[in-house]
């Protein structure tokens, strides 16, 4: 081959090839260490099922038995939803033996099946069902002890509401009463253009309840635009996941990926003709963020979460941080910011088993992008970049201080 052409080629080829090793696919977390599912029935199709594992998804969301086996085939887990458990009336639950049988079938059928994680009781209980989910979770725990019970709380919302009286109680009954595992809850506050302080509310009460319980917590998130909340972008996306990481979550539902056929929903990761949007483009790329931070992540502990300078309710202001003794955005003297916008940061710090310190900083603004600097309340010798990309560590300098609409940043404080 002539010379010229081949290195040619070689030009040609090597972003390429340079891209394709800096930036290979993160390794999936189990959905054990960190659940990433969408909040949808599986579809049945392969391609679809197919498309769900692209886009960085560890659970298929819930599976009818039919699916079961098109869901392992597509390299994902399910949360079974049986009408046998499904259907039951919260209120008014069969009597034991009859509810001991429909666990037993179902114990015969995928007791044994690493596909199935779990299985759906409920969706936004009212207190009052709690104690008959208990009953059921008992059950289910005794004849299966590896499987998950699936019950999804009621988002916090202002003011009393008809399901809860006190949002921590009401949190804390989905431990001590019903016994799940893990704390699972909706809510969508992104509307007219903005992330209400509801949705930093919801994620302080469940984060108390689960540190104090010991009990991890997964977070469904909006990404659909429905009624008069927004339509989702890489920005809102970027906001609302790496909250839930600042929190301490350990889980993220995504509400929701199939785009329903009705009112005004659109713009979810595939629409009502099943073609991808460019909702599924961002939900992948911060899917992948997930899976790259996750095995740094399950090692951490939260101890604090801070924002600045305003803070939502029952929030905590930056100047409680035993770590932090301010952040603040850098002047922009390239005019990409207008003067009149200040920075509102959100920080997260944790300590892992040995005791070393990591915070994560979220922009919470959801238009425009941040230069930051930290001062700290000790003395640091190091500060390092957990890559989110490759979930490698690494300097923290150069233009890692800035951060995108929504976005976020892990590092670790030596």
């Amino acid at each position: 081959m002539n010379r010229l052409l081949v290195l040619s080629l070689l030009v040609f080829l090597w972003p390429a090839r340079i891209l394709a090793q800096q930036f290979p696919h993160p390794q999936p977390a189990t959905p054990h260490d960190f659940a990433v599912m969408p909040w949808d029935n599986t579809p049945s199709d392969p391609e679809l099922l197919r498309g769900m594992k692209d886009a960085g998804m560890n659970i298929a969301g819930f599976c009818g038995a039919e699916d079961v086996e098109r869901v392992r085939a597509a390299g994902l887990t399910c949360i079974l939803r049986d009408l046998r458990l499904s259907n039951y009336d919260w209120e008014k639950v069969p009597p034991e033996d009859q509810i001991r049988k429909d666990v037993a079938e179902l114990a015969r059928e995928f007791g044994s099946n690493p596909t199935v994680l779990g299985f759906f009781l409920n969706d936004e209980p009212r207190t009052s069902e709690m104690p008959a989910l208990g009953r059921v979770v008992a059950l289910l725990r005794e004849a299966m002890p590896g499987k998950l019970s699936y019950v999804n709380l009621f988002p916090y919302r202002e003011g009393e509401q008809a399901w809860y009286t006190n949002y921590e109680d009401y949190a804390k009954a989905l431990v001590d009463v019903v016994h799940q595992p893990f704390l699972s809850f909706d809510n969508y506050s992104l509307s007219y253009g903005g992330m209400g302080d509801e949705f930093f509310t919801n994620l302080e009460i469940v984060r108390k309840v689960g540190l104090e319980s010991k009990t991890p917590f997964w977070s469904c998130i909006q990404a659909v635009a429905h009624f008069g909340y927004m339509v989702p972008t890489d920005a809102t996306l970027h906001l609302q996941v790496y909250s839930t990481l600042a929190y301490g979550g350990r889980g993220i539902q995504y509400f929701t990926y199939f785009t329903p056929e009705r009112g005004n929903y659109r713009m979810g990761a595939t629409d009502q003709f099943g073609n991808k949007t460019p909702t599924w483009d961002a939900l992948r790329r911060i899917n992948y963020e997930i899976h790259a931070l996750a095995p740094t992540m399950a090692g951490l502990r939260s101890t604090g979460v801070y924002h600045y300078p305003d803070v939502p309710k029952q929030g905590q202001p930056l100047s409680e941080s035993r770590l932090v003794r301010w952040i603040s955005m850098v002047k922009d003297e390239d005019g990409y910011v207008p003067p009149s916008v200040a920075a509102r940061f959100l920080v997260g710090e944790f300590e892992d088993e040995k005791g070393q310190s990591y915070l994560m900083i979220v922009n919470k603004d959801l238009t425009y992008s941040f230069r930051f600097d930290i001062e700290f309340k000790r003395e640091v010798h190091n500060v390092v970049r957990v890559n989110p990309y490759s979930g490698r560590a690494e300097p923290f300098r150069g233009e890692q201080n800035w951060l995108a609409p929504g976005g976020g940043i892990l590092l670790r404080v030596e």
